[in-house]
């Protein structure tokens, strides 16, 4: 477990989503642990460009060798931007889900969603406490 990577600078659910806040927008996706915990990922449907979605509202699915997930919007607002680049290759997101396998760019509606979320600390935390 202490292997896992979880950047100081993202912020966290408890479905395991990140989101990076840059300005008014937040880009985000699936954790580490997400990822290992799904194994290796065959297919994900980038969200549509320009849809509205809400706080802990299903955003897309990502489907891997085990099992179909639900990936949850960490924040409500307007999808900005989705990462059309996974259709084609969606293992970026096992091998770098911070970086390259980034889901989507969502314009934050309400900046006070943010704490709700949970910082790196408080994610390690958790993540320890839901170990088998």
């Amino acid at each position: 477990m202490g292997s896992m990577n979880i950047p100081d600078d993202l912020l966290y659910t408890k479905e395991h989503e990140w989101a990076l806040v840059e300005g008014s927008k937040a880009r985000i996706g699936i954790t580490d642990y997400a990822q290992s915990h799904l194994g290796d990922i065959t297919y994900i449907e980038p969200p549509p460009e320009g849809k509205e979605v809400k706080r802990s509202e299903a955003l897309t699915s990502v489907e891997s060798v085990k099992a179909a997930s639900e990936i949850y919007a960490p924040f409500s607002g307007k999808i900005a931007q989705a990462n059309a680049d996974l259709e084609s290759n969606p293992e970026k997101i096992n091998k770098s889900p911070y970086k390259d396998g980034w889901i989507a760019v969502i314009e934050i509606k309400d900046e006070s969603e943010k704490s709700k979320l949970m910082d790196s600390k408080k994610y390690r935390e958790y993540l320890e406490s839901i170990k088998e």
